[in-house]
């Protein structure tokens, strides 16, 4: 098994293919198991997936829902990071999509899919993704709290 992105995967019969099958800002709300779908195939062993889902409480306090707002490049930004990530790791497919607009408890925000021939690739590039698309992508979060104010999270 692979345990660097430097070190060849001698089990493998072919390079990792490292499609990009999904990246996507939406208003609508998003499908986990439709993008594990999309993402599964022959040469993969493991398919990962996460869901970052809207919880009722941030620092102590009580949240109602949330709003999420993009900027106008947030969907080319999206494909760029995804692209990036993807191209750097030995995944065989990629989906990832962030919602925007009104979200309530439960309702997921950002899900990936990753299918690898091993879940090692699986599990680090899903983190990447993650990471990146949280650190990269243009879209605030506004918090409506249970007093009645709501917030800015992460606004610059």
């Amino acid at each position: 098994m692979q345990t660097s992105p430097h070190v060849p995967d001698s089990s493998r019969i072919d390079p990792p293919a490292r499609r990009v099958l999904q990246a996507l800002v939406t208003d609508q709300p998003l499908d986990l198991e439709a993008q594990a779908a999309l993402v599964a195939g022959s040469s993969s062993g493991a398919v990962v997936t996460f869901s970052g889902v809207v919880r009722n409480h941030d620092g102590g306090r009580e949240v109602l829902g949330l709003e999420y707002v993009s900027h106008p490049t947030a969907q080319a930004v999206i494909e760029r990071v995804v692209a990036e990530v993807t191209a750097d790791s030995d995944a065989e497919a990629v989906a990832v999509s962030h919602r925007i607009g009104t979200l309530a408890i439960g309702d997921a925000a950002l899900t990936v899919a990753v299918a690898g021939a091993h879940r090692q690739e699986a599990f680090l590039t899903a983190m990447r993704l993650v990471d990146e698309v949280k650190a990269q992508l243009p879209i605030w979060k506004r918090q409506v709290l249970s007093d009645g104010t709501d917030e800015w999270v992460a606004c610059p």
